[in-house]
């Protein structure tokens, strides 16, 4: 019987490296890089969270008299958070005793900041603390204040806090255009109130268009009720981003996470810090994307630019001679890629400028200059009625619709000089999504003045090939692609 040889675990590893190596030069494979790949770790992140995590506070709002409703948990989450002493969302805290008169204060959520600067300006979102009656901010050492919101602006879900305090540790803040897709992050939170909680992923997208006014960058990064609010940091120890949003079927974490660019919110900080509010441009249209197959339609090319359903009465864009239907493709020269683009590039332009605007219009481009105005909320809109009887006849089809000409009355209620109103819609064009009440404003980029025009650019379509449409739909503009061969 041999003898049993016993070997060390480096003799192993010597034998086994030994043995990649031989087989990479049998092979051809370059040795030192499959030995590097093979030999690769997972970042560490020890570091990052010790020099960051004091940068990282823990924000408890608190309300009067307003009774909270309660929130539904998962049984075994309850108990969960029973064992550890941490309060329920929207529930009295049990560390704080009984609940008093209507006048105490109750807890109303539990969120996450950072500190900006070392005199106590803190960042978080704007619904950690919207509605709040107090709010209160602790550090890791255990230190808690007061805070005071210095401001808070909803569409970009960014809100700066200040506490009575100096010589704080502040973050340091990155740069976002050097982030790539891929790239190992880290956040730190209070996620169900517990305070410095580490989790790190990748990011997974960026520019990711889920808001009016933000790109938002898209990660794998574990984030949970209460980890609102927190930074989203780099294998630099530079703040990214903030964490927002998560996407949930459950409300807890799924594995898609969306952070606020850091150099967008930091823009809207230095507002809220100077003026208290953030003031943006608006043109004072409604707007939607510009699909591949309507793009083809028109002659525009690329799906690319706003198209302007609707204008607002009396506002920098209907003054510039901007008109529903119009495709914007330009401001100030820099290209609107995709309709999402437009009230960013606007909103961040300052109110009272001369912009030039570059429309698409019926096959031909034109430019206009509009003076941006200051955003205000949106005006109530209103559907425009017909006037019983006052319709002309409805005519014989074509293109699958049955149209009748507007009346003056109808034509000053749209704000329209022309058009026609489809009286019904069958075949093609209500495949479409043409239906009654609808009206044509154009045919292939002609306008249509009235019902004659209309059977005359309709007779000169070909059957084989798709018509774009022009249509106006209560107070909005649309494009509609017809097939007559279908």
């Amino acid at each position: 019987m041999p003898a049993l040889v016993m070997t060390s675990t480096a003799d192993v590893r010597r034998r086994t490296l030994a043995a990649v190596v031989l087989w990479a030069g049998l092979m051809g494979v370059g040795a030192p890089s499959l030995v590097s790949a093979q030999t690769r770790e997972l970042p560490d992140f020890t570091e990052l969270a010790e020099k960051w995590s004091p940068s990282v506070v823990n924000i408890r709002t608190l309300e009067r008299g307003r009774a909270s409703g309660v929130a539904e948990i998962d049984p075994s989450m309850e108990e969960f958070f029973r064992r550890f002493g941490i309060p329920l969302p929207n529930r009295p805290d049990p560390r704080r005793g009984p609940r008093g008169g209507d006048d105490e204060p109750q807890q109303r959520g539990v969120g996450s900041g950072f500190i900006l600067s070392t005199d106590g300006f803190v960042l978080t979102n704007a619904h950690v603390v919207d509605g709040a009656d107090e709010v209160l901010v602790t550090l890791t050492d255990k230190r808690e204040f007061k805070a005071r919101i210095v401001g808070a602006d909803k569409r970009t879900d960014v809100a700066v806090v200040k506490i009575d305090a100096s010589g704080l540790p502040a973050v340091k803040i990155g740069d976002v255009s050097r982030l790539k897709v891929g790239e190992w992050v880290m956040a730190i939170g209070s996620p169900f109130g517990l305070e410095n909680t580490v989790t790190a992923g990748i990011v997974s997208a960026k520019q990711r268009d889920t808001g009016d006014f933000l790109p938002f960058i898209q990660t794998d990064v574990a984030i949970n009720p209460g980890n609102s609010g927190g930074p989203l940091i780099n294998m630099r120890g530079e703040v990214v981003g903030i964490n927002s949003q998560i996407y949930s079927r459950s409300g807890g974490f799924m594995g898609i996470s969306f952070s606020i660019p850091i150099d967008e919110a930091i823009r809207v900080a230095d507002q809220l810090r100077t003026n208290g509010r953030v003031i943006r441009g608006r043109i004072g249209v409604t707007i939607a994307p510009v699909t591949k197959e309507v793009a083809e339609s028109i002659g525009l090319g690329k799906p690319n630019g706003a198209l302007v359903q609707g204008v607002e009465a009396g506002s920098p864009a209907e003054k510039a001679g901007v008109e529903a239907g119009d495709i914007i493709v330009k401001v100030d020269g820099k290209p609107v890629e995709k309709s999402g683009d437009l009230p960013r590039i606007i909103g961040a332009t300052k109110p009272g400028s001369r912009t030039p605007l570059q429309l698409f219009r019926r096959g031909a481009t034109r430019d206009v200059t509009v003076v941006v105005g200051e955003f205000e909320a949106d005006r109530p809109t209103k559907r425009a009625q017909a006037e019983p009887g006052a319709s002309s006849p409805p005519a014989k089809t074509a293109l699958g619709l049955s149209v009748s000409d507007l009346t003056d009355a109808q034509k000053r209620e749209l704000k329209v000089r022309n058009g026609v109103r489809v009286d019904a819609a069958d075949g093609a064009a209500a495949k479409a999504g043409m239906r009654e009440g609808d009206v044509i404003l154009a045919i292939d980029n002609t306008e249509i003045a009235d019902v004659k025009q209309f059977f005359a650019v309709a007779a000169k379509v070909e059957k084989a090939r798709a018509v774009s449409v022009m249509v106006r739909r209560g107070e909005f503009v649309n494009y509609l692609v017809i097939r007559p061969g279908r």
